[in-house]
């Protein structure tokens, strides 16, 4: 089970998933989202189950969908449960897969108020105090919450979805928008990912939001109420931009887009593809913040692009994009904001140390996560060490 990853209780070495198509409706006064989840697998070995990561989610019926349209009820298992990596969702075949077959599985289900990937905020807890807000965060193991899934990040899949949400709110998500319809009182939100990607950079925002333009590339998303603060704070994304591919090579995501988030998002930012999420902290006023829109946009090589295998090689991700990052920052402000930079991380990798303790196992560079959550884990020795 764990010859890949120690933190998913799919079976990886048999089936992969290459694309999931999302068909999802939100429900605030229920603080859930209900649909339905379409895979399209790959057999890679012989196999008559295909076994899913879920956590905190309410399962309907699953389906296998032949070629000529029609749909096979199959028989789902949830019996093993894992206290740390939650339910391992088992979809029985009808016969056994060989390796090559390609087949495509539909999944009914709804998340819950327990989801660790879906934060609901009341109208109070916004900016603007009038409408509902919802984000999700889905690194590291969070994904299986939001839909079933190979919650691995050695699992690259592409991404497509309609989202249907309540007039008169905006959804986005970490992929390109390709258009919205009216349904009643509702909007559908349609999106899609090409570029492949692991589970964790799965994101959707719903809330009443607006955006400004930066460039034919790069805009900012906020909540209205603060969205002039925010253009003028992030003024300068397309620049970064530019600078980062001059550092690396051809940005390859389309668009990079910046969304600031309500005062309640967990971190400074996260690298999801095409819409960055940061905190509403970086709005200082003088632009002096912006090293981590730097570390965010190196993350779209480093981690988004070429992602480690699983999360006990996290320093893959996050090791090269603050190398990336500082050489990002030395172009655009000297020699000398770069070194400053080494020297901030070097102490918080010390302090890191410091507060584990310097024999604990998990400040080793590629730390054993097996029968450990992650997030415990989650500390800045993969960053600096």
């Amino acid at each position: 089970m764990f010859e890949i990853d120690p933190n998913s209780q799919a079976n990886l070495t048999e089936i992969a998933t290459e694309h999931v198509h999302l068909d999802l409706a939100v429900d605030f006064a229920g603080t859930k989202l209900e649909g339905t989840a379409v895979y399209q697998l790959v057999a890679l070995l012989p196999t008559q189950e295909v076994v899913l990561d879920t956590a905190h989610l309410k399962l309907g019926g699953a389906r296998l969908k032949l070629i000529d349209g029609s749909r096979v009820p199959l028989e789902i298992d949830t019996n093993s449960i894992h206290e740390i990596y939650g339910t391992a969702l088992r979809v029985l075949l009808p016969e056994p897969a060989a390796a090559g077959d390609k087949l495509t599985i539909e999944v009914d289900y709804e998340t819950s108020p327990d989801s660790g990937a879906i934060q609901f905020l009341t109208p109070e807890q916004t900016l603007g105090k009038s409408h509902p807000y919802l984000f999700t965060q889905c690194e590291e193991i969070h994904a299986r919450s939001l839909l079933p899934c190979q919650d691995s990040p050695s699992v690259k899949i592409s991404y497509s979805a309609n989202v249907r949400v309540p007039k008169p709110l905006t959804a986005l998500m970490s992929a390109i928008a390709t258009g919205s319809r009216t349904e009643g009182n509702s909007t559908v939100f349609s999106f899609e990912q090409q570029t492949t990607i692991p589970s964790y950079l799965i994101a959707l925002v719903v809330g009443n939001l607006a955006s400004a333009k930066i460039s034919d590339r790069c805009a900012v998303w906020s909540e209205p109420e603060n969205i002039d603060a925010c253009a003028w704070e992030f003024a300068e994304m397309e620049t970064i931009l530019q600078t980062a591919e001059d550092v690396i090579s051809p940005y390859l995501w389309g668009r990079y887009d910046l969304l600031v988030l309500p005062p309640s998002f967990p971190y400074g930012g996260m690298e999801n593809p095409c819409l960055t999420f940061v905190t509403p902290t970086l709005l200082a006023g003088d632009r002096s913040l912006t090293d981590v829109i730097a570390h965010e946009i190196a993350h779209s090589w480093s981690g988004n692009l070429v992602t480690a295998k699983n999360w006990e090689h996290f320093w893959l991700n996050e090791g090269w994009t603050t190398f990336f990052e500082r050489k990002i920052v030395s172009r655009l402000s000297g020699e000398d904001a770069r070194q400053l930079s080494c020297v901030i991380g070097e102490a918080d990798l010390l302090e890191s140390i410091d507060f584990y303790g310097k024999d604990n196992p998990l400040t080793a560079l590629v730390p054993k996560l097996d029968g450990v959550d992650p997030d415990d884990a989650y500390s800045t020795v993969p960053y600096d060490k």
